[in-house]
């Protein structure tokens, strides 16, 4: 590929989460050096299947740093390998990697730059093995995105601190209407397999019973929890609940689809905890689920800059064909490291590790403690 200018090719995958946009800007004006032409690929993968392209110069990347959201459009419904949907006229149903794959040479795409958690990355890993398996090439550098913090190979993902600061600062304001009204707040946030953000925003706000998929709770334990504060004067409490928390030998709790499709999503276990637990208690309760908002809006300076080093280092990556890889804060330092290390596995609490051992030390509950009945 030397000797001519290369077209890269951008997207970004799975659900918006701040600092996007900042990356997509380090990309742009590290590679537009006048060696590379970027080219923008519409939501997600989607946009390879349908062939929807946007030239990305340093004018469209101009302002974008602090604007939340991704100004390529992005999509957690577009799985080259199982795909559903409609390309123009056609509806096209299963694997179509095969179409992704031609559509990429069509667009003379020497290589991808792919923003996008585990399941965006392991696609883009998928499709590379599959192209050297038919003899061909789907080069790709990868950049770790999840506001759940929960990518292997990596010590943080970008969009993480902007969510935790968010959540932070629900609490802190519920914190008040508790005290206030003598009720139990129950705040549920996002984290499906990893509690990383209910972990570390309940620490920040002051949660009294904080509960993550890492650690199976009892609701008699999550009620004990709350009468030993009654107790001791305190005739309120905080519990902060990640949605994808799950009760001992129970499952995840799902909300329904709403648009026929066969997919479904977390969410409702607060609502039916504390449900539970007000019948326990005889104390009122009120259940706040924050949802979207905990990935919208202006990404914190931190993660800012931490998506700008992303950019950077995927940039260089494609600069000196080093394929296959992705960007990875390992300690102080952004490096890239091979693809395959990021995917298949995902980064969750530990237990037993040092932040579930300071919360315990400084009184939080997990819903695991051991009541007078066991």
């Amino acid at each position: 590929m030397t000797g001519r200018m290369q077209r890269i090719g951008i997207l970004t995958g799975g659900g918006d989460c701040p600092g996007l946009n900042a990356v997509i800007r380090a990309v742009v004006r590290t590679l537009g050096g006048g060696s590379c032409e970027v080219v923008g690929i519409r939501n997600g993968f989607g946009g390879l299947i349908s062939q929807e392209y946007v030239t990305l110069d340093q004018a469209a990347v101009s302002g974008i740093l602090p604007r939340g959201g991704t100004i390529l459009g992005s999509s957690n419904r577009d799985d080259p390998f199982d795909f559903e949907g409609t390309v123009g006229d056609s509806a096209l149903n299963g694997d179509v990697s095969a179409l992704v794959l031609e559509n990429t040479r069509r667009a003379g795409l020497d290589g991808v730059v792919v923003i996008g958690g585990d399941g965006t990355q392991f696609i883009a890993h998928r499709l590379s093995e599959r192209a050297y398996q038919e003899g061909g090439a789907f080069r790709v550098v990868g950049v770790p995105k999840t506001i759940d913090n929960d990518l292997q190979a990596t010590d943080r993902t970008f969009g993480f601190d902007t969510a935790v600061g968010i959540c932070s600062e629900a609490i802190d304001r519920l914190h008040t209407t508790a005290e206030s009204h003598h009720r139990v707040m129950w705040v549920e946030v996002m984290g499906r397999h990893a509690g990383w953000i209910a972990l570390h925003s309940g620490l920040a706000a002051g949660g009294d019973v904080i509960l993550i998929p890492e650690i199976p709770f009892r609701v008699a334990s999550v009620a004990g929890a709350i009468e030993d504060r009654r107790r001791r004067g305190k005739g309120f409490s905080i519990v902060v609940v990640a949605e994808g928390a799950i009760p001992e030998g129970g499952d995840p709790v799902y909300l329904l689809a709403t648009d026929g499709t066969r997919r479904k999503s977390l969410g409702g276990i607060a609502r039916i905890v504390a449900e539970e637990v007000e019948r326990l208690t005889g104390l009122e309760s009120r259940t706040t689920i924050l949802g979207h908002v905990q990935r919208g809006g202006t990404p914190s300076a931190f993660d800012r800059v931490l998506a700008t080093r992303f950019g950077v280092c995927a940039a260089q990556q494609v600069l000196a064909g080093s394929w296959n890889t992705m960007a990875a804060l390992r300690g102080p330092s952004v490096v890239p490291v091979p693809l395959v290390s990021a995917v298949g596995s995902q980064r969750l609490v530990d237990p037993l590790g040092e932040l579930v051992g300071v919360a315990r030390a400084t009184g939080v509950r997990f819903g695991d403690e051991l009541g007078p009945t066991d």
